[in-house]
């Protein structure tokens, strides 16, 4: 897929020219400068060890881990203290984000979290039946459509770069779907359209769907592949979009390619959908793991021209960008906020969930 970005730009955009993908401008608020600039202070500790980790057996692997993690910490710092002028662009926490992978390349650690993704992913198929089995035993229709979005929503908990998760999975090999379920934020949500979007599944299937996925291992398979299957089930046809380069244990098109193709053996719906052309993979151009819709190319813009349905999902794409941009189509933004300080900042608490429904 061409990387080009799209002269026209993305088309299910309300106003490509007044969008702001960036929830927050760090410049504009001394608090919360202060506060992120510190977190990936910290945060990087643990990239550095986890890019040392992933290539063990190469003895240059520490020290350019230790590089890594200096020329991070440099270029913090050279942000956090540049005099501000009006007419810079926007620092945002995407603008540290997109910082941080492009320093692990620069030392040689394309995808750290490469191992770790491909364990995760086997383990969560082997229980996509059991999960699909699950949810095809509710017979109420809304019922049904409230345990997939809760999927959705405690899959997007399995989040590496979040160091309230990581913690959790560092400390517990078990927590699995099911803890997280119970860990996230009982209703009603921080942002909760959830009834909207019951109402509206009630109405006429979508012609086309296109989600912005997230997370590897459960969060893609136990999370998205559901919603997946049950829009498929009512004729919608259904655009993942995944990146097309590593961030973080964010899922890439390639890797999502084999997911996709391993659930066609577990799912007859999944299987003929992907076969007859009803569920396609399309790479989301981006490098990070955000979500800035000025960065699309001509042919993403081309294949999700005629969709009704746009579903962003995580807290990157959903909430550090996007959760105020407006779209010509129905938007779902789905995400846990798994920040102490983002969910304070929003009125809410680490793990608050946000499922915000938008019609047009």
């Amino acid at each position: 897929m061409s990387s080009s970005s799209s002269s026209k730009g993305f088309p299910l955009l309300q106003d490509l020219a007044s969008y702001i993908p960036d929830s927050l401008d760090l410049n504009l608020d001394a608090g919360a400068k202060e506060y992120w600039f510190n977190c990936f202070d910290r945060l990087v500790l643990k990239f550095e060890q986890q890019a040392a980790k992933s290539q063990s057996s190469d003895p240059t692997a520490v020290e350019r881990a230790a590089q890594f993690r200096e020329h991070y910490q440099e270029k913090l710092r050279q942000l956090k203290n540049a005099n501000v002028d009006p007419n810079d662009p926007s620092l945002t926490i995407r603008t540290l984000l997109e910082l941080n992978q492009k320093s692990l390349r620069l030392y040689g650690f394309s995808d750290p979290w490469k191992e770790q993704k491909k364990l995760e992913n086997e383990a969560s198929l082997k229980k996509l039946h059991s999960r699909l089995k699950l949810i095809d035993q509710i017979e109420d229709e809304n019922e049904k459509w409230i345990a997939i979005i809760k999927g959705v929503l405690a899959g997007n908990m399995f989040d590496w770069g979040a160091q309230a998760v990581s913690q959790i999975l560092e400390n517990d090999a078990s927590f699995g779907l099911e803890e997280a379920l119970e860990r996230i934020q009982k209703r009603p949500w921080l942002i909760d359209s959830l009834e909207q979007w019951l109402e509206r599944m009630k109405g006429p299937p979508h012609a086309c769907a296109t989600i912005f996925t997230d997370n590897s291992g459960i969060d893609i398979v136990l999370g998205i592949m559901p919603l997946v299957r049950e829009l498929l089930k009512r004729k919608t046809k259904v655009l993942l979009c995944a990146n097309t380069e590593p961030a973080l244990n964010d899922i890439t098109y390639e890797e999502l390619n084999e997911v996709v193709k391993e659930c066609c053996s577990q799912c007859e719906i999944i299987n003929q959908s992907y076969h007859l052309g009803m569920l396609k993979i399309v790479g989301n151009d981006q490098n990070g793991p955000c979500l800035d819709f000025r960065n699309i190319s001509q042919d993403l813009s081309d294949a999700t021209a005629e969709s009704d349905l746009l579903i962003i999902v995580g807290m990157a794409r959903a909430l550090h960008t996007n959760l105020n941009a407006k779209f010509s189509c129905e938007a779902f933004k789905l995400a846990v906020v798994k920040n102490e300080w983002l969910a304070n900042y929003l009125g809410g608490e680490t793990f608050s969930v946000i499922c915000k429904y938008e019609k047009v």
